[in-house]
């Protein structure tokens, strides 16, 4: 049986939403728009204090809206939209804010899923193989909350030896929910993206379905663009390597056929259109600036960047600046990109080109990268050309995730 799965939405001092059908909050039937307060200890609304207020729905496809949720959170294409959801709306207090928490099934919450990872008339195959991974790492998460696994496995790591600063960031376990809406987790975005008849065929054809390795259901990660070649787990994560995540050769997510790209690329995703091969140009003022206030060192000004480690596909896991003085050695995957950005470098699989002026002084760097995101597992612009293309689900993911078996759960 499909579980129930508990979403993160928002957090804020005052949440306004409106109740788009009749809910219920104990016994008292509630409709329209309302807004909570965070006030001396309690949430307000409509004049009462609450230590915390669940509304339930009368209906199965009662929803509601919440104003000003946040998207893309730390990505260049942040903003605020109103979204809205089907199911149950939970607030609660979290450290001084409210906490807007939406519980509905996750066969339910796998459908907005795809259609807010990508388009909802994607090909059936794309879809089916999204259905599929998106399920494998809901079901792995719930597993390892459910084992307090929290207590065993470690989701960031801040080595700091002298001046070398290794530091990765993952999924971790949410406290008050299972996961968040966000790309920190999977992108969920209620009934805001529309679905549609073909979204509702692949999860229900593949209602249950999981990757797995052995008795492990996959930690099942994608990316959006691998850049030709997919990364290994531990170049970007903890030291662990995953059997099922291995580097591949993607020969699929070169591609402009825009029909193929908008089916995996929402509206503020079509902003980035060098997603494949993609260059980014510093003077050393702008380099050496976000040096200095991204890890809130200062070397000087950048003399030099040197890529010292690449994992399998050839992204920097390693990364050493030279400053005028002092140097500064950095990882991984993602701490490189955040160094080197305002928000997140494309990926850290780049090569640097140093500019000089006529008398051979450093004035810029340029880096000259390839794909967007970390490339371990799937990459959706490949699997997007391949389900394009009509090749099997099963296939795709087989040729994703290293060894892996598909099996059915429930």
């Amino acid at each position: 049986m499909s579980p129930n799965v508990k979403v993160g939405i928002v957090n804020a001092r005052e949440l306004s939403f409106t109740l788009n059908d009749t809910y219920l909050l104990g016994s008292e039937p509630m409709s329209g728009r309302h807004t909570a307060l965070f006030a001396e200890g309690k949430i307000m609304l409509n004049g009462k204090p609450y230590d915390d207020v669940l509304l339930m729905p009368t209906a199965p496809a009662s929803s509601f809206t919440l104003e000003d949720v946040t998207i893309g959170v730390n990505f260049h294409w942040e903003r605020k939209e109103n979204e809205t959801f089907e199911g149950m709306l939970h607030l609660v207090i979290d450290n001084g804010t409210i906490c807007a928490i939406n519980e509905l099934p996750a066969e339910n919450y796998l459908r907005s899923v795809i259609s807010s990872e990508m388009r909802a008339d994607a090909s059936l195959q794309l879809l089916k193989a999204h259905a599929v991974i998106s399920r494998s790492w809901l079901i792995s998460q719930l597993r390892h909350a459910g084992g307090n696994a929290a207590a065993t496995c470690r989701h960031s790591s801040d080595c700091c030896i002298q001046n070398e600063v290794i530091r990765w960031y993952d999924r971790e376990d949410h406290r008050l929910f299972d996961v968040c809406a966000d790309d920190h987790c999977q992108r969920y975005q209620g009934i805001t993206r529309a679905t549609r008849q073909q979204v509702d065929r692949a999860v229900k054809e593949t209602c249950g379905e999981v990757i797995m390795y052995g008795d492990e259901i996959c930690d099942a990660r994608f990316s959006k663009c691998c850049g030709g070649l997919t990364e290994e787990f531990q170049y970007c994560w903890d030291d662990t390597p995953k059997a099922y995540l291995k580097s591949v050769a993607d020969p699929y997510c070169n591609t402009d056929d825009k029909n193929v790209l908008r089916q995996v690329l929402n509206d503020y995703d079509l902003e980035t259109d060098d997603f494949h091969d993609w260059t980014t140009s510093y003077s050393v003022e702008e380099v050496s600036r976000l040096v200095r206030e991204n890890t809130k060192k200062d070397i000087g000004s950048i003399t030099d960047i040197i890529p010292m480690e690449r994992g399998k596909s050839g992204r920097i896991w390693k990364l050493r600046l030279c400053g005028t003085i002092g140097e500064l050695i950095i990882g991984k995957e993602l701490e490189i990109r955040r160094v080197l950005s305002t928000s997140h470098l494309k990926s850290s699989w780049f090569d640097v080109e140093r500019t000089t002026d006529d008398n051979g002084h450093t004035t810029g760097f340029v880096l000259h990268g390839h794909g967007w995101g970390h490339g371990v597992g799937l990459c959706q612009i490949g699997a997007a050309v391949m389900g394009e293309k009509g090749i099997d689900y099963k296939e795709i993911l087989k040729h994703y995730y290293n060894k892996s078996e598909i099996k059915k759960l429930y």
